[in-house]
């Protein structure tokens, strides 16, 4: 028995042990936590020892240190309660309201809306109540007002489109920091902090909510605010009513599989995603890079397109050509910071034999060249 007791028969000092080792991690409360202690205490009952065996002097910790450690290191079961509840709460908000992928596709979006096309566009009214006059027609409305001010409002527009992409930019990176702010409250293995502080958690979760609110309301490019009448003093006739807003075209990009080079020829194709009801007119770019030669300089031009294919032929073989493309220039158009550009290889020419070749050498220019 004496053996038994000093040894513990392979029992008891191991659970004690156990209990020992279960002090310097009860500070750690997860349901992991929570688990093992229900293991343990499931092993002493399995095995019909008395609880109190294991307090006694032969045990490894006081009864008076193991109450001391529970006290300072466990919660109640209503704090508990209350833990688990809030974070779940708070697990719902970053998996609903500000999971990785409504991030990531934020940022799809905002990527998109820094390569569209920003235009001003001009919704007229009735000229007054009870008029016989029909709807004023947009190009009616651009010969009543005054060409100086409209220019003006285009540089404010394009102002405002700028100060606005580079806010949605801004609540972009508070909802990011946000996120990672809260994913490390969340993982963190000590409650008391996280109880202790919840006030400020709920604070943030409702500012964030706010900050993703502005975000939304953001992407939609908003009304104009006209400081002066656009319209001139035009006599008797009646001055329409004039509303003026952003709108935003899709950008402008290159069918990277459908453009392919050729020996001295290139087939370009493009589109845009959401097509206009009116036919676009596009400004398409090309230049041959590394010219080696000042009549090589001449190999570049702008070619104005209807479509949304062209082909440019007389290119010199073997040789790297930059292509650009963009919606012509609009007089409505008050922003374009972006333009969708390729690069393609022409192919070699064939082997040099006695027949003369025509590498190096230049067919009619397509268009008139362009500056480089």
């Amino acid at each position: 028995m004496s053996e038994v007791t000093r040894r513990g028969g392979g029992g008891a000092p191991c659970l004690g042990m156990g209990i020992q080792r279960q002090t310097p991690c009860a500070g750690r409360y997860s349901p992991f936590t929570c688990k093992r202690v229900e293991t343990m205490n499931f092993q002493v009952t399995g095995l019909g020892l008395d609880k109190m065996k294991l307090d006694s002097p032969q045990s490894f910790l006081d009864q008076e240190e193991v109450e001391e450690a529970e006290d300072g290191q466990l919660l109640k079961p209503e704090a508990w309660q209350t833990y688990v509840e809030r974070r779940n709460a708070l697990q719902e908000f970053l998996t609903s309201d500000l999971s990785p992928h409504l991030l990531k596709r934020h940022h799809a979006r905002m990527e998109l809306l820094k390569k569209c096309s920003y235009y001003i566009e001009i919704l007229p009214k009735h000229l007054a109540l009870g008029d016989q006059n029909p709807l004023v027609l947009p190009t009616t409305m651009f010969q009543l007002i005054d060409p100086w001010k409209f220019q003006r409002m285009k540089k404010v527009g394009a102002a405002q489109t700028k100060i606005q992409l580079l806010l949605l930019g801004d609540l972009l990176e508070q909802l990011d920091h946000g996120r990672s702010e809260l994913d490390a409250l969340l993982e963190s293995p000590d409650p008391q902090p996280f109880l202790a502080g919840w006030g400020l958690v709920e604070q943030r979760l409702v500012d964030l909510s706010a900050v993703m609110d502005s975000f939304l309301a953001m992407m939609v490019p908003g009304r104009l605010h006209i400081k002066h009448r656009l319209v001139s003093d035009i006599g008797a006739t009646k001055i329409p009513h004039i509303r003026l807003m952003l709108s935003t075209k899709m950008p402008v990009m290159f069918d990277r599989k459908e453009s392919v080079a050729h020996q001295d020829w290139v087939s370009l194709r493009w589109f845009v995603t959401i097509q206009q009801a009116v036919p676009e007119q596009f400004e398409l770019r090309y230049k041959l890079l590394d010219p080696r030669t000042q009549q090589e300089c001449m190999q570049c031009g702008i070619i104005p397109v209807a479509t949304c294919a062209f082909d440019i032929r007389n290119l010199l073989p073997n040789r790297a050509y930059k292509f650009t493309v963009k919606r012509a220039e609009s007089y409505t158009l008050v922003y374009e910071p972006w333009r969708d550009s390729l690069t393609l290889h022409t192919r070699p020419g064939p082997p040099e034999g006695p027949a003369p070749s025509r590498l190096g050498k230049l067919g009619p220019s397509l268009t008139v060249p362009s500056e480089r």
